[in-house]
């Protein structure tokens, strides 16, 4: 008589994937505010050492449709568990890296696991709980990314100031490695489709590789010291996506299949996922620039202020996971949207006029809409997701994000910069930054009001599961 195969217990599995969506997160933020200390450590310029936070972002970004990929392909345990090794004994290298370039190849590495822990929670997470209750499942993974945010510049200031910046590292390794442990004990096996009659598209991963590498150096090429120039830069990238499309209409076993994208509602929901994205990366740049030259608030005063964001994102998103549940993803998608668009008029006027109440009266009334917004797109797209398709469109999703983050961080400062008429901030008269300011958050309505149309077009077209 065989023994009864063990109940897996849903919180435990829960817990581990929520771990593995905050390391990811954290792994970007912690370092942010290790690069003072890298600087004088490393006897570095800060141009140098920002290739520890830069080189962890392009890596994720090249590499995380290729997870996904891989998830449908061998499992999305195997390669869950394979991404936390990789993200923990990456972390153990950056720990004891001996120079600047071993700390940045080992945060390349780690970009690759952090890609995996970005990518498969959200289709794991799928898989393993009832069809009713995925958004609150969605809300709970978009919270700990929140906490991860928030999480890593506190704990890190603390332990860089009591131990070094190696601290940081050990820190990211030691909870891998506790969250790797969660993961093999609470995970269960997944299904494998059409493991033995599937290759994987290396020529596709490739060129995709390039077009991603040479999009992010066209996005942040003078923040990075790369840069190459748009009439360089772009007729390459155009070159590159041609061969990649080329391919991956030849390939019988593409890495992302074509038939993905002609699906109406799932393209829309790619597209406002990155467009939105770029609207949180104007609130993360041009933000803190405005509380410190527009409002004439300190580094401590600014720091407590732009907290507010990822704290109420925190309390925000398993709120926003149950109202997705009980009225729909395409309800909350356009009442999101809606919210967001309002907000966002709000955040371009009231802190011009009200100060740093209106600016936090303003981000309180902004990130729940955020929160609303991704739990519903994420869900929308889970829902519909065939078993075999999963983990590519759980990349694809965290590609767009990737995409609107670059290119908000590029495109949002230009028009800050543009609207300002100066690149001498700390010269700037205060009501040229509040007019930037308001600029700036008045482009980023118009981008969720986009968003917001485009998500009404495609509400006619119902989302279904792609065939392979």
């Amino acid at each position: 008589m065989s023994s009864p195969i063990p109940i897996i217990p849903p919180r435990l599995a829960l817990i581990a994937l929520s771990g593995a969506m905050l390391l990811a997160s954290m792994a970007v933020s912690i370092t942010t505010i290790a690069l003072p200390a890298l600087s004088r450590a490393m006897e570095a310029p800060v141009s140098a050492v920002q290739w520890v936070v830069l080189i962890y972002l392009l890596s994720v970004t090249v590499t995380i449709v290729l997870a996904g990929r891989c998830a449908d392909l061998f499992g999305q345990r195997f390669i869950l568990l394979t991404g936390l090794i990789i993200f923990t004994v990456s972390s153990v290298f950056c720990a004891v890296a001996p120079s600047l370039t071993m700390l940045i190849a080992a945060r390349a590495l780690q970009g690759i696991g952090g890609a995996i822990l970005m990518a498969l929670p959200v289709s794991v997470i799928r898989g393993m709980v009832a069809g009713e209750r995925t958004g609150s499942a969605m809300g709970l993974l978009a919270s700990m990314s929140a906490v991860g945010t928030a999480l890593g510049p506190a704990v890190g200031g603390l332990l860089i100031a009591g131990f070094g910046w190696r601290s940081a590292f050990i820190l990211l390794a030691l909870s891998g490695l506790i969250v790797l442990g969660l993961a093999v004990k609470a995970i269960p096996a997944s299904k494998q489709a059409h493991k033995t009659s599937r290759s994987l598209d290396l020529s596709g991963a490739l060129l995709l590789a390039v077009v991603l590498f040479l999009y992010a150096v066209m996005t942040s090429g003078q923040q990075s010291g790369m840069n190459w120039g748009l009439s360089r830069t772009l007729p390459a990238i155009l070159f590159a996506l041609m061969l990649f499309i080329i391919v991956e209409i030849r390939s019988s076993s593409p890495l992302v299949p074509l038939t993905v994208l002609r699906n109406p509602a799932i393209s829309a929901s790619l597209i406002t996922n990155g467009l939105i994205s770029s609207v949180m990366m104007a609130m993360l740049v041009v933000g803190p620039l405005f509380l410190s030259f527009g409002l004439l608030l300190g580094e401590a005063q600014t720091g407590l202020v732009v907290a507010v964001g990822p704290v109420v994102a925190a309390l925000a998103g398993i709120p926003a996971g149950r109202i997705t549940d009980r009225f729909g993803v395409k309800s909350i998608l356009v009442a999101g949207l809606s919210a967001m668009s309002v907000a966002l008029i709000c955040m371009a006027l009231l802190p011009v006029r009200l100060g740093t109440a209106g600016y936090i009266v303003s981000l309180m009334m902004l990130t729940p809409c955020f929160q609303l917004f991704l739990t519903a797109n994420n869900t929308a797209i889970m829902l519909a997701a065939p078993e075999e398709q999963r983990g590519i469109l759980s990349g694809l999703l965290g590609l767009s994000r990737n995409l609107g983050f670059m290119t908000g961080a590029s495109v949002m400062a230009t028009i800050f910069i543009t609207a300002l008429g100066q690149e001498d901030l700390i010269h700037a008269a205060v009501n040229s930054v509040s007019f930037a300011f308001t600029v700036t958050l008045l482009t980023a309505a118009g981008l969720a009001l986009i968003s917001l149309i485009i998500t009404l077009l495609s509400i006619r077209n119902k989302i279904k599961p792609v065939q392979a």
